[in-house]
């Protein structure tokens, strides 16, 4: 018999346990089990249980059929039993893979029901061939189980944290991102808009989701994810990182601008200066990780009219009323504060809503609604022109330019 390049084998199977955790004998029976087959495909019939067993050491095989001892109440004849019960859950007698317990014992006096008895088959002289691939392939698959478990392992553990790593290439919009032991993918809809990426440059991103399915391992990036942002900002806050500030609440329209709603459990911490940073630092690196996306840094509050009001910034809001029933804040503001509370599009106040969970009127200090969550000039407002909501549009691109 032709047989297995053992020294080749061994040092695979070394291999396997010191850099990738995956045990010899686990190896070693995995290939037992893909030689039984071969045997069996080979050799064999189609119905026949095959045994084998491998030494590594001298690349000896010995392969076996096994029969399962049974007895009347377990199997049938069918040319006995032609015609039998519509109940009956027993198996059909098979010659190749059963035995009858009285002929088990003619064997082994103390045989049991449901033991294996095994008779040896006949050793092939050309089957060192089959052999070796089938080893082959069974070191390989075990490599691609490794390899998944420890990406699984590794990855698994950083969910939703921030990873860092290279462009590898496009793919309908989506990028496949080279992380050093694992790809991952940036799916279009998780990307920032506006933002475009070259082949090898470096990227970071937050790994949002770890899977794993029939096909594989799967790990999704994101850069919109509002975590993504709360992230970046432990990185930058110590006092964040360490649970002195904890974020409380965080929207974003990425690639334009995002509020993030702070709090401090130190009285002695002002959470809104630890975030901006002696000179706004610690925030400006943050939008520029982002691509300028703009953030309004606003403290928290657990009364609901203030964390309105703080929400509504950089906008100074007069006074808030809050109506419970219907879920609603009316936001008060001056006349030369209407555009700026409004925002862009109607931005401001939409992420404001957002950011508290409450629907936000702005109110010029006269009594008339200029624009609620969405920007637009509400139904029961109908005293403000048209032309006066484009006046404030206007004036709030000027102030947020």
């Amino acid at each position: 018999m032709a047989l297995l390049d053992l020294k080749a084998l061994n040092l695979a199977l070394d291999e396997l346990r010191e850099e990738r955790g995956v045990s010899r004998d686990s190896v070693i029976s995995a290939i037992a089990t893909a030689l039984a087959t071969a045997y069996r495909r080979e050799y064999g019939k189609k119905s026949q249980i095959i045994r084998c067993t491998f030494n590594p050491q001298t690349g000896e095989m010995e392969f076996k059929q096994a029969k399962i001892v049974v007895d009347d109440s377990l199997v049938y004849d069918i040319e006995k039993e032609p015609e039998r019960a519509d109940d009956d859950h027993r198996s059909r007698f098979n010659p190749e893979q059963h035995i009858m317990i009285d002929d088990a014992r003619r064997m082994k006096k103390d045989v049991q029901l449901d033991e294996e008895i095994t008779f040896p088959l006949e050793t092939r002289e050309e089957f060192g061939r089959i052999a070796a691939q089938a080893a082959k392939q069974v070191i390989l698959q075990k490599i691609r189980e490794a390899e998944r478990e420890s990406m699984m392992a590794e990855y698994g553990e950083r969910e939703g944290e921030i990873v860092t790593g290279h462009v590898q290439r496009f793919e309908r919009g989506n990028l496949f991102i080279d992380l050093g032991r694992a790809t991952a993918i940036l799916p279009y809809d998780e990307q920032i808009p506006g933002e475009r990426y070259r082949q090898g440059e470096r990227i970071r991103a937050l790994l949002f989701k770890v899977d794993e399915n029939a096909r594989g391992s799967f790990l999704k990036l994101s850069r919109s994810h509002p975590r993504f942002l709360t992230k970046l900002f432990e990185t930058e806050v110590p006092e964040l990182a360490q649970g002195t500030l904890e974020v409380k609440a965080v929207v974003r329209e990425p690639g334009s601008r995002a509020k993030i709603a702070i709090f401090s459990k130190d009285s002695h911490i002002d959470p809104v200066g630890a975030l901006v940073g002696q000179r706004g630092v610690r925030v400006a690196v943050v939008t520029s990780e982002l691509g300028g996306e703009k953030i309004d840094v606003v403290e928290w509050s657990e009364n609901p009219a203030e964390f309105v009001r703080e929400a509504l910034k950089p906008a100074e809001i007069q006074d808030v009323t809050i109506s419970e029933d219907d879920g609603r804040a009316t936001a008060q503001v001056a006349e030369d504060q209407q555009s700026l509370a409004i925002g862009r599009g109607g931005q401001n106040v939409r992420l404001a809503a957002r950011l508290t969970g409450w629907k936000i009127d702005i109110r010029s200090m006269g009594g008339s609604s200029l624009a609620d969550e969405s920007g637009q000039t509400p139904i029961e407002a109908p005293t403000v022109a048209p032309e006066v909501a484009a006046v404030a549009a206007q004036e709030a691109e000027k102030l947020e330019e």
